[in-house]
């Protein structure tokens, strides 16, 4: 579990910047620049991002359990979890879902964790998905606080929508079907 939670710390860390420390960011992006700055974002991100997938894993050898979701918590995981991938596809795109949910970035990312903690009731699990979606939650808050960057996206076109919705939707199915069990492996459907 501590591997894990150093993972959490790390990259939950990293992206917490903004809402923590704004002033603190823009002072040490300006003094670095850029280029140095966005690397060592990245390089801590991806440290993190590898100690939680390597501590995660390292939870289900020996797993704790926490709670036992009834089966129907997986299905209704499976329904909520079906706008994530188009709304990750649409943070990139500016439209309609776009404008309409303001960050869809992160209504995924809450949407993705809270169906997790719903089928699954691991310490693991719960540590994880937790974590994520309070770091979401405070995320999303923060913003009502602060400027917003621009974040560059691709260029407005009357088909992002359609876009986000079908390939969204296609990455979906091939991920319950394949993408899950090959990358995780557990099959999400049993």
């Amino acid at each position: 579990m501590t591997v894990l939670i150093i993972g959490l710390i790390l990259f939950l860390g990293m992206h917490s910047v903004s809402i923590v420390a704004p002033t603190w960011r823009d002072a040490i992006h300006e003094r670095l620049g850029d280029a140095k700055w966005k690397g060592i974002y990245t390089l801590v991100s991806i440290v993190g991002f590898v100690l939680m997938i390597v501590g995660f894993g390292m939870t289900r050898q020996n797993p704790v359990v926490l709670y036992a979701p009834p089966t129907w918590t997986r299905h209704l995981a499976m329904l909520l979890l079906v706008p994530v991938f188009p709304l990750l596809i649409a943070s990139k795109l500016p439209g309609r879902i776009k404008s309409a949910t303001k960050h869809p970035m992160l209504l995924a990312t809450k949407i993705w964790a809270f169906a997790h903690l719903l089928a699954a009731g691991r310490a693991g699990d719960v540590v994880l998905f937790g974590a994520i979606l309070a770091w979401a939650v405070a995320d999303r808050i923060s913003f009502k606080r602060r400027v917003e960057r621009a974040i560059p996206t691709a260029p407005p076109s009357p088909y992002n929508d359609a876009t986000a919705v079908i390939g969204g939707l296609g990455l979906y199915v091939l991920f319950v079907m394949w993408g899950h069990r090959w990358l995780i492996g557990i099959s999400p459907l049993g």
